[in-house]
């Protein structure tokens, strides 16, 4: 596949991903955007207003002028209340509105997308304000796909509507999560020089992946089975997500979603540090 190829690929991912969210929201009855998501502290409406600000800021539009109440419990850090500022913003704003703002950033984000004459490897600037940095551009697209795919399945938990669990968009995030197994494993939860960690994940996307750690302490992630790991997980591929994404811990997942065998203790590091998204 050339480059440009992998960037048409990243582009379509998102694109199946955005209008995927358009789709759902357009039936919607006005009290289904308050239901709660898994992100702490939003709604079906702020995940919505979340998507909408961030491909807005990609657009060079300008932020909204606004201040944030002082009971939003949920702010911990900077970053959150960079993020939570155009969402706040919107939460007076009724159904239509939504949808009719979602539909339109859809429309110049596509256009945008489509005339961008930057190529896979061009250094781009990803614009979060003092939280932005540079990155080749067809990881720019990478990591929207997946950022988008992961809040459309917020929202279609929250509204108990499943779906698109391996659309194209769920293999780009699948692959973007998995590069982060080895970190885990290795230097976040510690397992020891010659450790191996085998991943069974079922359902739409399914895989099979195995970390084995070197002498040096360094994690390195294959396809091969393990014969007696020293751990191994077997779960569901939306309990994967839900976990990787930190929307909820081992122990909130709905029994017999998850199996562990092997070093408990081992295990349990690599669940306390399982939350991927980068």
């Amino acid at each position: 596949m050339t480059d440009n190829q992998v960037v048409q690929t990243y582009i379509d991912a998102w694109t199946h991903s955005i209008e995927s969210i358009s789709e759902l929201l357009a039936p919607l009855p006005g009290d289904s955007w308050n239901r709660p998501t898994e992100c702490p502290g939003w709604s079906v409406r702020d995940v919505v207003s979340h998507v909408i600000a961030m491909e807005s800021e990609l657009l060079g539009d300008p932020r909204p002028i606004h201040s944030l109440p002082s009971d939003l419990f949920h702010i911990k850090d900077e970053l959150s209340r960079y993020l939570e500022l155009p969402v706040d913003k919107r939460r007076c704003h009724t159904a239509p509105e939504m949808t009719s703002e979602l539909e339109y950033v859809i429309i110049r984000r596509s256009r945008a997308l489509r005339n961008a004459p930057t190529g896979p490897d061009d250094v781009v600037r990803f614009p979060a304000g003092p939280f932005g940095y540079e990155l080749p551009y067809h990881q720019l697209l990478r990591l929207r796909a997946m950022d988008v795919w992961v809040h459309e399945q917020d929202l279609r938990r929250a509204l108990q509507l499943p779906g698109n669990l391996d659309s194209p968009a769920a293999l780009v995030t699948r692959d973007l999560l998995l590069e982060g197994l080895p970190k885990v494993v290795a230097k976040l939860a510690g397992a020891p020089a010659g450790s191996t960690v085998a991943f069974d994940v079922t359902g739409p996307m399914e895989f099979l992946r195995t970390v084995r750690v070197d002498a040096a302490g360094r994690g390195s992630l294959d396809s091969s089975i393990s014969l007696g790991p020293d751990v191994q997980f077997t779960l569901d591929w939306e309990s994967y997500l839900r976990l990787a994404a930190g929307r909820t811990r081992a122990g909130q997942l709905p029994p017999g979603s998850l199996k562990v065998d092997g070093d408990t203790e081992l295990a349990d590091r690599i669940l306390d540090n399982f939350t991927l998204m980068p």
